[in-house]
């Protein structure tokens, strides 16, 4: 028998195999309470914060979000790759908890703390590279990547920056300017800062002899502006925003001997990938290299505010005192947050849990490439994609479609890449295997009723 993307969407969503939507959606998509709250946001919140889903969340449920209606849905987003423990994990809560009742904040800069130490010790012991480091901790991930090169820059005495293409790596000013995508994070934002360099990269599934012709390239854009101008190069080791793009073998490698060869500081930046995201603690471990400095966030707090920069000991002591820091850098309240993550990453279950995700999605989203509209399966761990082969079709944006159709049904899924044509996936790495196995069904027969 024939079965129509409608028929596989209710298999899907069989009782007899998964938690069903009518037991975990008891309104429509938004409900009348989220409408209502939605009129209130757009009387007193500018129109410049873009919503993917425009539901509001009352707490989560073990892996669930539930939302003011009492809808339970499946979260596929993990607020972008920051609550892998979980929206509401026991342990982060009180340990957090705890923390409030002593004090909130006392800036480290004036009265310190030892939670905040406790933090860069784990973060020095952890991240790769076999020497000395130090940490310093931030709020977010855009002030790790510009401390990163306000470090690289004191440490060197040379003003140049290397980026690449596809990158993501903030909002802020300096961070614009290094960010690959025009719109909506650039446009109508200039000017912007200057000493940025955009160099080629070689993603594994459009590079298939390898990334000698990308580092060729970079190395002859060095050449043409004087490497010894170049302080640092920036990387994600798998790119977030720019589509979960794998890089080829060997490329990564690659810009490691390149930075190494010229003294330009490579920054490794682990904000979306890091804390076993992909199945180990750093992406870069996949590659084999270590970043002269390494940066985290987003899961490092478990939804609380806090970043770091991780780096060899004499970079980081290059800046004089006073150089870094910052009013609520790390925080004593997200610090804590961030202890707790640590504790439940000693042993390896969250890690084999990113192994387990990436198999099942694998599993369900790879027969899908015979799709005429789907071009790629990619990433690693809970780090997951797929790629549409272009981003219109008789339903509109092919992506976006599917998404939205998946959001519909209570499986709360983001785009990605250059032409927002990459549906991303980032449950949470304590995500329940039926719970798994029910988003990805969804998502499945919704992309199947937008190809069909």
């Amino acid at each position: 028998m024939t079965v129509t993307p409608e028929t596989a969407l209710s298999r899907a969503t069989d009782p007899a195999n998964v938690t069903a939507i009518a037991r975990r959606l008891l309104t429509e998509l938004p409900g009348p309470r989220s409408r209502e709250l939605e009129a209130e946001r757009r009387r007193h919140v500018t129109d410049a914060f873009g919503i993917t889903m425009p539901v509001f969340i009352d707490h989560a449920q073990g892996t669930l979000l539930v939302d003011v209606d009492g809808n339970h849905l499946i979260d596929f987003a993990s607020g972008i790759a920051v609550t892998s423990v979980g929206a509401a994990n026991p342990k982060v809560a009180k340990r957090a908890a705890a923390q409030l009742e002593r004090f909130t904040h006392t800036c480290f800069m004036v009265t310190e703390y030892s939670s905040f130490v406790e933090v860069c010790r784990w973060l020095n012991e952890h991240t790769p590279g076999d020497f000395e480091k130090r940490t310093a901790l931030f709020t977010t991930g855009a002030e790790a990547v510009e401390n990163a090169i306000k470090v690289a820059r004191a440490a060197t005495r040379r003003p140049n920056i290397l980026v690449f293409d596809e990158a993501y790596h903030g909002r802020t000013l300096l961070t614009m300017a290094m960010t690959a995508k025009e719109n909506p994070y650039k446009l109508n934002f200039g000017p912007l800062a200057g000493s940025v360099f955009r160099g080629p990269t070689a993603p594994a599934h459009t590079s298939p002899d390898g990334p000698a012709q990308a580092l060729g390239r970079i190395e002859a854009l060095l050449a043409m502006n004087g490497p010894e101008t170049f302080a640092a190069m920036v990387i994600e080791p798998i790119q977030g925003e720019g589509g979960f793009i794998v890089q080829a073998p060997g490329f990564l490698k690659g810009l490691r001997e390149i930075a190494t060869r010229h003294g330009i500081v490579l920054v490794i930046d682990e904000i979306q990938a890091g804390m076993g995201r992909t199945g180990k603690l750093f992406a870069s471990e996949h590659e084999g290299i270590a970043g002269d400095i390494t940066l985290t966030a987003k899961a490092l707090g478990a939804g609380l505010p806090l970043s770091a920069a991780t780096g060899r000991a004499e970079l980081m002591n290059a800046v004089h005192p006073g150089g870094l820091g910052g009013t609520y850098a790390g925080n004593p309240v997200a610090c804590e947050a961030a202890l707790a993550v640590f504790e439940l990453l000693e042993d390896d279950t969250l890690l084999d849990n990113a192994v387990r995700i990436e198999t099942a999605v694998r599993e369900r989203l790879e027969p899908l490439l015979e799709l005429d509209g789907v071009t790629d399966v990619r990433g690693r761990g809970a780090m997951m994609a797929i790629e549409f082969r272009d981003s219109s079709g008789p339903r509109g944006d092919l992506a976006t479609a599917a998404a939205r159709a998946a959001n519909a049904h209570g499986v709360l899924t983001l785009t990605c890449g250059t032409d927002g044509n990459v549906i991303r996936l980032l449950p949470p790495l304590v995500i329940e295997a039926d719970v798994l196995d029910e988003g990805l069904a969804v998502l499945e027969a919704s992309i199947r009723l937008v190809l069909s």
